[in-house]
């Protein structure tokens, strides 16, 4: 079917309070204290994770499956009960070992990777149905209704059962349901894991603006780095139920706290490389002097470094796409030597892999030429986007 236009549970006394407060507009605040969620049989989903966030922030877990982020997001929405530690909403606490608010009760809204529509309800049904707990009028809320599905575009479709529309305009009718309420809490749970490439850039797009327009906070998960870093104001980084890192886009892909952010935000590739010297030593900033171990190496060069790093220490390197750029073979010009083993045209360029040789490959080398498979070729790093960790560290 063809896409219409995108155009744009126990309570306790004190919980009863807690849902009473949360009942009210706006964005909300989210802390979450050294929560952990441990299933019967010893597995830990979630072990100790903490962060803060600002009313009106849009966050994205990223991590890959069983990393604990649609762990800690069914927590926050109070689909699973807490192990241990807190989680508080808007300054209330809504989750602990001893409390719980339950979902219906946390002013929040869900997008879900499946959609979760009414099957047996029109397209303006299955959006009415968030605003049945609210005290508007129903010519108010048939209002309210249509506007939000003009807003995304649906507004034609109003009377069409879900079967009868495409997989994009079905993600649209959840994201409509999830706006309308004006909760100050919108989850979204891999909403465009369905969906085309295409379609998911446009709805990526169409998701950034709308829960921004609402102003709720967000948290959205995914394991695509990609749209992780197109959608975030604040990132979050899981591995085996810890988040290893909380910050700014900008802040993760130019200072990853250890080498599996840095290979799950986007690697061309990692080498062994010695360390000859440093510089700045566990201030920002600081740099380390490198020179790869073994027959590719060309000469030393610098390179940021997250530790202190002793000469001679065995270490490893790993670079970033944009830390990596074809240069000439002439002394000077060029950091390694390699081949072209494949090059892709990418519309506004071409993407080279460069095999070193004993170093394995290099992928994602962006070019505005194309250089030949099978040339040999020279290699430039720039040190902003190479980062040093320990040998021992290289599994982290």
């Amino acid at each position: 079917m063809a896409e219409s236009p995108v155009t744009e549970s126990t309570v306790t006394e004190s919980t009863v309070t807690a849902a009473t407060r949360l009942s009210g507009a706006g964005a909300e605040s989210i802390v979450v204290k050294q929560v952990t969620k441990q299933y019967p049989g010893g597995n830990v989903a979630l072990n100790e994770v903490s962060l803060q966030v600002e009313p009106g922030t849009f966050v994205v877990l990223l991590g890959p499956s069983g990393s604990g982020k649609t762990t800690l997001l069914r927590c926050l929405a109070g689909i699973e009960r807490v192990t241990s530690g807190t989680i508080a909403i808007g300054g209330v606490t809504v989750a602990s070992d001893s409390a719980h608010v339950p979902p219906d009760r946390r002013n929040l809204s869900m997008v879900f990777q499946d959609y979760a529509l009414w099957p047996h309800l029109r397209v303006r049904e299955n959006v009415a149905f968030a605003l049945r707990r609210t005290k508007l009028a129903k010519p108010a809320a048939q209002a309210r209704t249509q506007a939000m599905l003009d807003r995304v575009g649906l507004g034609a479709l109003a009377d069409r059962y879900p079967n009868e529309l495409s997989g994009g305009e079905q993600q649209r009718v959840a994201l409509a349901r999830a706006l309308v309420a004006g909760t100050g809490l919108i989850l979204c749970d891999e909403p465009l894991s369905n969906l085309d490439a295409d379609l998911r850039e446009r709805m990526r797009v169409e998701i950034s603006a709308l829960v921004r327009e609402s102003g709720a906070t967000a948290f959205y998960i995914t394991h695509d780095q990609a749209e992780a870093f197109a959608l975030a104001d604040q990132v979050g980084v899981l591995q085996n139920g810890r988040l290893i890192q909380f910050g700014r886009p900008e802040q993760v892909y130019a200072e990853p706290a250890s080498p599996f952010v840095a290979r799950f935000t986007g690697l061309s590739g990692e080498l062994p490389v010695r360390v000859v010297s440093q510089a700045g030593a566990g201030l920002a900033g600081a740099t380390a002097e490198v020179e790869v171990t073994g027959a590719a190496l060309l000469r030393a060069f610098r390179v940021r470094a997250s530790g202190q790093y002793p000469s001679g220490s065995a270490a490893i390197l790993q670079i970033r796409p944009t830390g990596v750029q074809l240069a000439g073979t002439r002394d000077g010009e060029h950091h390694l030597a390699g081949v072209v083993a494949d090059v892709a045209f990418r519309g506004r360029g071409y993407e080279h892999a460069i095999d070193i040789a004993g170093h394995g490959r290099l992928t994602g080398i962006f070019a505005p030429a194309r250089a030949d498979r099978g040339a040999s070729v020279g290699l430039r790093l720039d040190p902003a986007g190479c980062h040093v960790f320990a040998a021992g560290s290289a599994a982290d």
